[in-house]
């Protein structure tokens, strides 16, 4: 018996990931891209990842801070340039006001969310997850010891929370409320209007404490003015953490640079956790983030119209496809489309499609077209698209999608 094979007897994964799975948005990825080597014409529709180069600027920074030796660990939770730059950002963007230490910087957006969690989790906690959302939420939870709980936020409200499923979700264990607003995977947002009904419930439980993850912020189209909890209802200021990053906006998703502004206390227990992962970010990382967040911003405004008009052909492109139902995203990079209307019908190879991962697979499969069943999100049966590649790439998935619509039976 060889040493590995004795190894893979004796581990036994902790309990607290057992149940947990790398993401299923990566398992897909990595499986239509390892197609793609064996020389299959695959296009990769799954990936949240901005198909634009890091601007110019941001990556001269980058030089400059090696170039002048910034090459060692800054202060734990951000460089004080850093939470400064965040700082500004907050107050220019937002009208938020935050002290330094009441900012954290970190390796990406999902590791702020990741401390959070664990410093203020306890088992059986609960947080109140709007369905869909990104996967890694749930599981972040999971292993933080809380407890997922979904509330299904259908197409006919746009995929958003109300105040009525919001009351009724909240339990005595309820901890934290999660708000992705424009969200990933649907691209619905949230307007002031339609964030204060769900304040006012919040201000009648005080136990329950607000994520709001503002990631795709800067990614929102048809001239909709952006909203964000603390901003629409101050008075959440003191139990609210607000989680922002450069990944999406400045396409910069390597470099991992997520921040986030909330209560001292929360941010100083958030230190801690990230004293014992992974320390400070990358000093080059973050001399990049100064230049993103303090320099010129024209290119975010052009990036997003590139986007916008990317939407407008995929959301047409889809609504032409024999059973698909799509409706228009506020924002992000995302469709979200209800794949109902082909459930029941067979392939021309006979096999019967159930469910929307059957018919994701299908495309996978027969039509080349990678995309991401809804099912991996929290709610079925729809099927997410990233439109954050090229428009060529784009008309030749549509084109291919369509095709496989009108071949079912």
């Amino acid at each position: 018996m060889t040493a590995d094979t004795v190894a893979s007897l004796v581990f036994q994964p902790a309990q607290r990931v057992r149940a947990i799975g790398v993401s299923e948005i990566l398992r897909i990825t990595d499986n239509a891209n390892a197609l793609k080597r064996a020389g299959r014409p695959v296009i990769v529709l799954g990936a949240g990842e901005p198909d634009f180069d890091t601007p110019q600027n941001v990556r001269e920074a980058a030089v400059r801070a090696i170039g002048r030796g910034d090459t060692r660990y800054t202060v734990l939770d951000g460089s004080p340039a850093m939470k400064a730059a965040v700082q500004l950002k907050f107050k220019r963007d937002n009208a938020l006001d935050f002290a330094l230490d009441e900012i954290s910087v970190s390796a990406g957006a999902k590791q702020v969310i990741f401390n959070a969690l664990m410093a203020s989790l306890n088992p059986g906690d609960e947080v109140i997850l709007p369905a869909p959302y990104w996967t890694s939420y749930a599981d972040i939870v999971q292993i933080c010891g809380g407890v997922p709980v979904p509330v299904a936020c259908t197409g006919e409200n746009g995929f958003r929370l109300d105040a009525a499923q919001l009351e009724a979700a909240i339990t005595p264990r309820t901890r934290w409320l999660f708000i992705n607003s424009p969200s990933n995977p649907t691209g619905a947002a949230y307007s002031a209007a339609q964030l204060k009904p769900l304040c006012e419930v919040l201000l009648r439980h005080p136990q329950v404490w607000v994520l709001a993850d503002d990631i795709y912020e800067h990614i929102l189209y048809d001239g909709l003015a952006f909203a964000t909890p603390v901003a629409v209802e101050p008075r959440l200021r003191e139990r609210t953490l607000t989680i922002n990053g450069v990944s999406k906006a400045y396409a910069m998703t390597g470099w991992r640079v997520g921040y986030g502004a909330g209560p001292r206390a929360l941010i100083a227990a958030m230190a801690v956790v990230q004293s014992q992962t992974t320390s400070c970010p990358s000093s080059i990382s973050q001399a990049a983030a100064i230049e993103a967040l303090t320099g010129p911003q024209d290119i975010v405004a052009e990036r997003c119209a590139d986007f916008q008009a990317r939407r407008d052909f995929v959301v047409a492109a889809l609504n032409r496809a024999p059973g698909l139902h799509c409706r228009v995203p506020e924002g992000a990079f995302y469709t979200f489309a209800s794949c109902a209307g082909v459930l029941g019908k067979r392939t021309r190879g006979g096999a019967l499609l159930q469910t929307d991962s059957d018919f994701c697979r299908y495309l996978l499969q027969d039509f080349e077209v990678a995309v991401v069943p809804g099912s991996v999100f929290g709610l079925a049966p729809y099927f997410r698209i990233s439109y954050a590649t090229s428009m060529a790439q784009l008309e030749e998935a549509c084109a291919r999608i369509i095709a496989a619509c009108a071949a079912l039976e």
